[in-house]
């Protein structure tokens, strides 16, 4: 009886998605994210890891390349613009996930 309860909620926690965590690489190989950008170096757009140390410290950093990655644009890390990424491509949950893991550095 005991171990029936502990399976249900353990299951009940992991159909709701906080038991598990996402894979934010993983999204961002889905979402397309790694044809123009690496961990470690600039390709089309920036590396991860200037992005993480340019909002380094920043509060509002996810909400803003959130944003960013929605609503795409140009001119922050030079001419050729980012275009604009939409929920069909990556959900909101996994666009947060993909942003902090890349704030993470």
């Amino acid at each position: 009886m005991k171990y029936s309860l502990i399976l249900a909620a353990l299951l009940a926690t992991a159909a709701s998605g906080s038991a598990l965590a996402a894979d934010p690489a993983a999204a961002a190989q889905k979402a397309g994210c790694m044809a123009c950008h690496a961990m470690d170096k600039k390709l089309v757009g920036p590396a991860f890891k200037d992005i993480a140390a340019k909002y380094k410290g920043q509060g509002d950093a996810v909400a803003k390349l959130s944003d960013k990655v929605r609503k795409g644009g140009a001119g922050v890390w030079g001419p050729i613009p980012m275009p604009p990424n939409a929920a069909e491509k990556i959900s909101d949950g996994d666009l947060k996930d993909v942003v902090g893991w890349i704030l993470k550095g």
